[in-house]
């Protein structure tokens, strides 16, 4: 009985989750230039809402922790662990204050409804994993941009998504070269959990019927340890959370 309802409400949330990409385009597109950056941005931040919640139609629970924590100014820095594709909409949403940029592949900035307009207009990084110069270029672009401008950076230190949900070690390249160009930024451990059950088998069909819960952990002023320490601290915080 689990196994058809995750057919059939997979074939629902996926039908709902591609018209939304799909509509919020032109719309997004539309917002932009006629209306200019600030409107495009709340056109994301509306898509991304029903994004997020759209994960309930294959009937899974979502739990919301620690989100008071978040800071009232920025910069900011997320270092969240990733799991799916659908990392993205709760930290877009939640963290919406702060405008968040990404540190993504370059290969989701093309083709994508919307969600590649948003990562190119969004001034996110797009690096090229083949390409380590050009890598830490963007990643030190997008780190002085957000202490001009006290927005946020999310970046994902494992490199790539974790299809069991263990948790890979953190690589420190990447939080290093934000921390050196945008050193009044405070760090924001994010912790998402469930995702990947979500995604037990795969893209399709999805494993209804999740408890996903996602949680921020209290925020680390950088300036009170040395660069190395507070990678390994951030991981050993979320590494705790997703083994408890």
């Amino acid at each position: 009985m689990h196994k058809f309802a995750d057919y059939i409400l997979s074939v629902i949330f996926y039908f709902f989750f591609a018209l939304l990409l799909l509509l919020f385009h032109p719309i997004q597109v539309g917002a932009h230039r006629l209306l200019g950056e600030p409107a495009r941005q709340r056109v994301v931040t509306a898509l991304n809402f029903l994004l997020l919640h759209s994960i309930r139609l294959s009937g899974s629970r979502l739990i919301f922790r620690g989100f008071n924590k978040i800071p009232r100014n920025g910069p900011v820095i997320i270092v969240s662990n990733h799991q799916s594709m659908f990392d993205i909409p709760v930290i877009v949403y939640r963290f919406r204050r702060f405008n968040p940029k990404f540190i993504s592949k370059r290969e989701l900035g093309k083709r994508l409804p919307s969600i590649s307009y948003n990562l190119r207009y969004g001034k996110s990084a797009l690096i090229d994993r083949s390409d380590r110069g050009q890598a830490v270029k963007e990643i030190i672009r997008v780190g002085r941009l957000i202490e001009t401008t006290g927005e946020a950076v999310c970046i994902f230190p494992e490199g790539t998504r974790s299809k069991t949900g263990k948790m890979k070690s953190f690589l420190p390249a990447g939080i290093s070269a934000l921390l050196r160009t945008s050193p009044s930024a405070v760090i924001v451990p994010f912790v998402i959990d469930g995702h990947n059950r979500l995604m037990k088998h795969g893209a399709f069909p999805l494993h209804t019927f999740q408890r996903i819960t996602y949680t921020v952990l209290d925020p680390i002023e950088p300036s009170d340890f040395p660069d190395m320490e507070i990678v390994k601290i951030v991981e050993d915080r979320i590494r705790e959370v997703l083994e408890k």
